[in-house]
């Protein structure tokens, strides 16, 4: 298959001389998605926003075609031209059969136009709760709101993380998903857990950094890291954050790493916590998992951890500090919950057994061309 992902915040993740650059979850998923696929022989590709790289540079078998740069074009016209035109232009120079998207946004209405237009295949995969439900969308304008509703409508086939996600689809658009697993890469055994609690993300309101500066109150006793960068158009509440982390004596505030150095941090934590207000199916749960390190969270997607005893699922935020105060004091608890992490990732989440219902979808999306939009798959 010729295969083109379509992900602007990419290149960090794929290209290690690029990783200072800001990343995100979906960059990661692409990104290990990309180079499974490429592994079996599939003609991947990407199109990811310029850097300053080479168009049609290569990682890892993967080659890149440059869009934009996010910095360029005039206010109220840089959505046409470089945007859209760049998108466009990036999407026909990978020349694939089939077009990869995820993230809710009007890139989802401008790939769908470049694939009508020139008669390729188009799935999109769901990257949050919010990406199915018109009324929580995180997507500012008006504009790119319709944007995503049109391309969503015209893909070929819809991918989902979650049977929750697949029935609020269904509920709010009128569209079957069928759910897809998570990617991850393995990781060393842990040499020392001398943090007793982790957070990452990026620094955005809605991942409520600050609960975590209030968890770190609350247990003053406890060994804190927090890891995220700024997000454009967040930078004050980054500043903030910032500074207030650097005031509590048991919190280190890393600011953004790179992927290779948050990873490194999962191997030394005992827990991971989050925090957020609104999310999919988080890449640092697998993360942390595939290390043994238990989450206590507000958000279990399809109820996973309650159900596999992964960690503490909560109803509330306030609720967050006895359950990171349970498991830290009770090793006996700990080292079980730490064992079913490791048994659950080694169980569900082998390459193989992740990359099968990608491979179906696009095998069967290339054979049979585009049904009506969404609705080749039920969850």
């Amino acid at each position: 298959m010729k295969i083109c992902l379509v992900g602007l915040d990419n290149l960090p993740m794929l290209a290690p001389e690029y990783q200072h650059e800001t990343l995100g979850g979906e960059s990661v998923q692409q990104t290990l998605l990309a180079r499974a696929l490429a592994r079996r022989g599939h003609d991947v590709s990407m199109v990811v926003a310029d850097h300053g790289q080479p168009d049609g540079a290569s990682w890892d078998g993967i080659g890149t075609f440059k869009a934009y740069r996010f910095d360029t074009g005039v206010p109220g016209l840089r959505f046409l031209h470089p945007r859209a035109t760049g998108l466009w232009a990036a999407m026909r120079r990978a020349d694939a059969d089939l077009y990869y998207l995820s993230c809710a946004g009007s890139q989802v209405g401008l790939a769908a136009m470049f694939c009508a237009r020139h008669r390729r295949r188009f799935v999109f995969r769901v990257a949050s709760d919010a990406d199915c439900d018109p009324s929580r969308l995180l997507v500012p304008y008006v504009r790119d709101r319709w944007l995503y509703g049109y391309g969503l409508r015209r893909a070929d086939a819809i991918l989902v993380q979650s049977v929750a996600q697949a029935r609020t689809l269904a509920r709010c658009y009128g569209l079957a998903g069928r759910v897809a697993g998570m990617l991850v890469e393995g990781a060393p055994p842990p040499v020392r857990r001398d943090i007793d609690v982790l957070w990452v993300s990026n620094i955005r309101g809605l991942k409520r950094p600050d609960r975590a500066l209030r968890l770190a109150a609350w247990l003053p006793e406890t060994v804190m890291h927090m890891v995220g960068g700024p997000l454009r158009g967040e930078q004050s509440l980054y500043r903030d954050i910032e500074r207030a982390a650097r005031a509590r004596p048991n919190l280190r505030f890393h600011g953004g790493l790179t992927y290779t150095e948050a990873s490194a941090l999962y191997g030394r934590a005992r827990l991971l916590v989050n925090t957020s207000d609104v999310e999919g199916f988080p890449n640092s749960y697998l993360q942390a998992w595939v290390r043994g390190v238990p989450v206590v969270t507000l958000i279990d997607p399809d109820g996973v951890i309650e159900r596999e005893g992964l960690g503490i699922a909560v109803r509330s935020p306030n609720a967050l500090a006895g359950a990171v105060d349970r498991l830290l004091h009770h090793p006996d608890e700990w080292r079980a919950a730490s064992l079913r992490c490791q048994a659950y990732m080694a169980r569900e989440h082998g390459e193989k057994n992740i990359l099968a219902p990608y491979l179906a979808t696009f095998d069967q999306v290339l054979r049979n061309g585009a049904p009506q939009a969404g609705r080749l798959y039920h969850a």
